[in-house]
């Protein structure tokens, strides 16, 4: 996170696609352990998916609960940067489904 952490502020170059790579990866990999279950996947492409939240475990098709965003975007809430209402309200994360809301385990890290 710190090898990104000045561009997510505004004021350090574009990070190279594998730091940015791995600072998605291991964010969302935090996220599904503070959060483990099978009820929401968190989407941020190109680089990973997750299953996390606690309840009803989805096995085929896509699943009732669905959160996407921008690698960015994804970054700035796992740290605090950004807040969930602000980012859902801006059209920053599309979320579908009734526990697609992840305030309550965000931010994963605090810079």
């Amino acid at each position: 996170m710190l090898a990104v952490s000045g561009w997510l502020r505004g004021g350090g170059p574009d990070p190279a696609r594998p730091e940015l790579a791995a600072a998605v990866r291991l964010s969302l990999r935090t996220l599904a352990q503070d959060a483990p279950g099978h009820t929401v996947e968190v989407r941020v492409p190109p680089f990973a998916a997750v299953q996390c939240v606690e309840g009803p475990r989805h096995t085929r098709g896509t699943p009732p609960n669905v959160i996407e965003t921008d690698p960015r975007t994804w970054l700035e809430l796992a740290t605090g940067l950004l807040g969930w209402d602000g980012a859902v309200d801006a059209g920053r994360v599309t979320a579908s489904g009734t526990r697609a809301d992840l305030s309550h385990w965000l931010p994963v890290v605090r810079l």
